[in-house]
């Protein structure tokens, strides 16, 4: 799963290295419209429904939390 959601986020900000273990957020790798984006194709990917209550920069700020959110979601 993670390597998936490393593919989506290379896809979306390919001038960023997203294995690195910082902040998307507070680094700038990902913006609000990124997030936006992100969850799309995290939906679409995954075949699930992330919970707009979800949506928050700190579900977005780390491979492993974006992870979570996506197995919250459904995701097996």
């Amino acid at each position: 799963m993670k390597e998936k959601i490393v593919e989506i986020l290379t896809d979306l900000r390919p001038e960023f290295d997203f294995n690195e273990d910082v902040n998307f957020i507070e680094e700038g790798m990902l913006d609000s419209f990124d997030v936006v984006s992100l969850v799309d194709e995290l939906e679409s990917q995954f075949n699930i429904k992330i919970n707009g209550t979800d949506v928050i920069a700190e579900n977005f700020s780390s491979l492993d939390k974006i992870e979570a959110l996506v197995k919250k979601s459904g995701a097996a």
